[in-house]
């Protein structure tokens, strides 16, 4: 080696596990973005809802992930073993089994990975509860600084640690104000969601306004984009699949109205005007400088989501689109969001960079464990494989988990059935004879 030059460090080894296509696309890009030099492995832990390859050609991930069964195949597997760090891209559920298997596998201080977490997109509801889910992870990501300050507030007033919150942007977002030219005609978007808004009369309207506004304007290219094909699962159920709805609907559809798939970022490429109930779609476009109307049409509430967006100045009902508006984001409720600005991302990218380098971490500690939470932990574990205290369940134990979930169901229904005979016919008869 030559005198006063240095080796460049090996790069980090990344894992990521995931189990849907949005989630693995965040947690491959998030890896990226925290450690550059790194090429992450993917492994995709089987729920019943794994994508397609074709949804996971649409994520723009260069990388295809392997099928992993269960969460203690994931803590036994020899790549963790050798991993530096790991992106667990899983519900709160998930991350807590994954946790507690590390914490048993692990329950020495020494060299073990760097465990991170975080979120897909907008967090917009259960935030205490998806949070304490996380609370034991190295690093709990935040999309943005307010997100950053409502994580630290919850954790500490839970008694858990807030220092592992760590603020960065979504690793999607791209180059702020990056709005490209295209050659199309002026585009309006919709980004559709699986299950906002939820009815099926609700998502007709949606499918009735939007032709409604392709007819209005002969002179726009209206795109309808949905998240997967009709049989594809996705990260959120999906009842009333847009696609079925507007073939059923007695309403000729305008030559300017499609329906697309695809990559949201290309998409968006050629979108002028970006319109959603609450989708992630909403803070790439603002980022990007788009037009985007947050729609008000179904109230705003917490269970849809737009509520998150109330201060954005994007608020808006398709008549107000349909008369010409274009919303653009306030730029101080953008700034407070982690977006318009990178300056977030490479200050995670240095905190990632220093926590990496510590050789020997402590065991991890899941918030809940069989002592303040022994009402819970079990069947939530259960549902993973796991022991209350992190062990892989063995088949004798499955057969008891599977028979006690068999009779919580048969109560269940028969109080259901109880209720409804209650309601529809004991009480009319209670009711007449009080009239004797």
């Amino acid at each position: 080696m030559t005198a006063g030059r240095r080796e460049a460090a090996p790069a980090p080894r990344v894992l990521v596990l995931a189990d849907t296509d949005s989630r693995w696309k965040w947690g491959y890009l998030t890896a990226q973005q925290l450690f550059p030099a790194a090429s992450p492995v993917g492994l995709l832990l089987a729920s019943g809802r794994e994508p397609s390859p074709r949804q996971l050609a649409d994520t723009g991930v260069p990388a295809r992930p392997t099928v992993v069964e269960t969460v203690p195949d994931f803590v036994e597997t020899d790549e963790l073993e050798e991993a530096d760090a790991i992106v667990l891209a899983l519900p709160g559920g998930a991350v807590q089994a994954v946790l507690h298997g590390m914490a048993r596998r692990w329950p020495a201080p020494g060299r073990r990975p760097l465990v991170i977490t975080g979120y897909v997109g907008v967090v917009y509801e259960k935030q205490a509860e998806g949070l304490l889910m996380r609370a034991g992870s190295d690093v709990i990501l935040a999309n943005s600084p307010a997100d950053a300050d409502t994580f630290r507030d919850l954790l500490a007033g839970a008694g858990a640690d807030a220092s592992v919150v760590l603020p960065t942007v979504l690793p999607f977002l791209g180059p702020p104000d990056s709005v490209r030219p295209h050659e199309h005609r002026f585009t309006v978007t919709f980004a559709a969601q699986p299950g906002v808004p939820g009815t099926r009369a609700e998502r007709e309207l949606v499918v009735r306004r939007l032709v409604r506004h392709a007819a209005l304007h002969p002179d726009r290219e209206v795109l309808l984009k949905v998240r997967g094909r009709i049989g594809e699962q996705t990260t959120h159920p999906e009842d009333h699949p847009y696609q079925v709805l507007g073939a059923r609907l007695d309403v000729p559809r305008p030559d300017n109205l499609q329906v697309v798939h695809g990559n949201m970022g290309e998409v968006l490429d050629r979108t002028d005007l970006l319109v959603t109930v609450s989708s992630t779609a909403a803070v790439e476009a603002m980022h990007r400088g788009i037009p985007t109307a947050i729609l008000t049409d179904f109230g705003i509430k917490e269970k849809l989501g737009n509520h998150y967006f109330i201060g954005s100045g994007c608020l808006a009902a398709f008549n107000e689109l349909d008369a010409g508006a274009l919303p653009t984001a306030d730029p101080g409720w953008a700034a407070s969001h982690g977006l318009g600005s990178s300056d977030v991302a490479e200050q995670a990218r240095q905190r990632a960079a220093q926590l990496l380098a510590h050789g020997v971490r402590p065991p991890l500690r899941p918030f809940y464990t069989m002592d303040n939470a022994a009402g819970m932990l079990p069947g939530l574990l259960g549902r993973y494989q796991l022991t209350g205290h992190g062990h892989a369940l063995e088949a004798d134990d499955d057969r008891l988990l599977d028979l006690q979930s068999a009779v919580r169901s048969l109560v269940g229904r028969a109080a259901r059935t109880a209720y409804r005979q209650g309601v529809e016919t004991v009480a009319p008869a209670l009711r007449r004879l009080a009239r004797l």
